[in-house]
């Protein structure tokens, strides 16, 4: 077979989804890209818009030291609700299996194996759709309110330093200097200036499948049903109302959903929704040169989206029950500590499905049961960070180019 002419199906048009059709069409394949709605509308319209080279093990000791007081704090970052809560202990018995101080390096060294190409492989994406200037050329500034805060956050200002990421630590008034809108209580900082933004993550995808089109990508919207291998060796994917498409291979990048598809081809993952939360504030009263994380409180604001953006918690109530908007409004509580001239005028709350795996890191890996079907997805809270290059190293295993990072870490059977 000519392998320029090669037929792929990309199952989800996020912010994965998109980012991988658009590379494989740039590679000669004939994508068509799918999903049940309209690109970008899913958890790709409400990220915080922020490039987080900064990886961090969810895992890890310091994470486990904090959640028994997240979970028990009404107002803490981290939410599980008690129906819930039975459906959630195998995933959280995993989460614990990858909390082991040796499998946390593993992980580690996977996710900076992915954040040391992150920001080149973003950029030349954007290049590649014309729009560089859909990311910013400032960093993010990591808050903490007090000595202790700074003291708990430790761990990962050590890992940036072993894995040589730059970082700067701010005290008093210069942080002040950074950024004038932050709080005078503010005692420490740490700026990340390789952690940019994006200006609006919507318009990237949209972006993203223009480009895509324009190479001759075609776009299918429908509910899919299953994916099924055909006695000549191609792929159909099968929609919810009896159509079908077929195809040489199918890329499943659909988020949380890609669950069902993959426990019905026989390779059950352990995929949850972290639930995510975000106000978007278009007067906000005061300007921001930079994203801000609060480490202690997980939570972000960016500027982004024509105005300012507050968003983060962790809602482990599955993908069925409805939002409780009470958690973004406690988030600008938050957000108002640290930055006490915002204002909430013109402002909307949102909730989305972060698609989760107990070990942090994404599956990025061809099927290891069936030829031609292969998994993008897992990314969490990670998704516009990974997408270029999870959208390369797909590209290069499905056109027989050996990647430049180890992909055995991101195999579908590692459970």
């Amino acid at each position: 077979m000519n392998e320029s002419k090669r037929t792929v199906i990309v199952v989800g048009a996020g912010i994965i989804g998109t980012a991988i059709a658009l590379e494989l069409q740039r590679r000669g394949r004939q994508v068509t890209l799918v999903d049940k709605g309209e690109p970008g509308e899913g958890a790709s319209f409400g990220n915080m818009a922020s490039i987080a080279l900064d990886f961090v093990a969810n895992s890890g000791p310091s994470t486990w030291r904090r959640i028994p007081g997240w979970l028990l704090d009404p107002e803490g970052p981290v939410w599980l609700r008690p129906s819930y809560a039975p459906k959630m202990l195998p995933w959280f018995l995993r989460f614990a299996a990858a909390g082991r101080p040796s499998r946390v390096r593993e992980i580690e060294d996977a996710g900076m194996s992915l954040s040391r190409h992150a920001l080149g492989d973003f950029r030349r994406m954007l290049d590649a759709i014309g729009a560089p200037d859909l990311m910013t050329q400032e960093g993010c500034l990591a808050i903490y309110e007090t000595e202790s805060e700074f003291a708990g956050d430790r761990s990962h200002i050590e890992l940036m330093r072993r894995y040589g990421f730059e970082h700067k630590i701010l005290s008093g008034t210069e942080i002040r200097d950074y950024e004038p809108a932050l709080s005078p209580k503010i005692a420490k900082a740490v700026l990340l200036p390789d952690n940019k933004s994006i200006r609006n993550p919507y318009q990237l995808v949209l972006k993203l499948v223009d480009g895509a089109k324009a190479l001759g990508a075609t776009f299918a919207s429908g509910p899919v049903r299953t994916v099924e291998r055909q006695a000549n060796g191609n792929m159909a994917l099968l929609f919810e109302d009896g159509t079908r498409l077929e195809a040489h291979d199918v890329v499943l990048a659909a988020g949380v959903c890609t669950r069902f598809i993959a426990s019905l081809l026989g390779e059950p993952i352990p995929l949850e929704t972290e639930r995510g939360y975000h106000t978007q504030i278009m007067r906000p009263g005061i300007a921001l040169r930079y994203s801000i994380i609060w480490p202690h409180r997980a939570f972000m604001v960016t500027p982004t989206a024509g105005g300012i953006r507050v968003g983060g918690n962790v809602e482990l109530a599955g993908l069925d029950a409805p939002p409780d908007f009470r958690r973004p409004r406690i988030l600008v509580r938050h957000a108002q500590r640290a930055l006490p001239g915002l204002q909430v005028e013109d402002a909307k709350d949102w909730m989305g499905h972060r698609p989760a795996l107990p070990d942090t890191i994404p599956i990025i890996s061809p099927s290891s049961r069936i030829p031609g079907v292969w998994y993008a997805t897992g990314h969490g809270h990670l998704g516009l960070t990974f997408s270029a290059t999870t959208a390369r190293l797909m590209a290069d295993m499905m056109t027989g180019v050996t990647p430049d990072v180890d992909m055995s870490p991101f195999r579908i059977n590692r459970y």
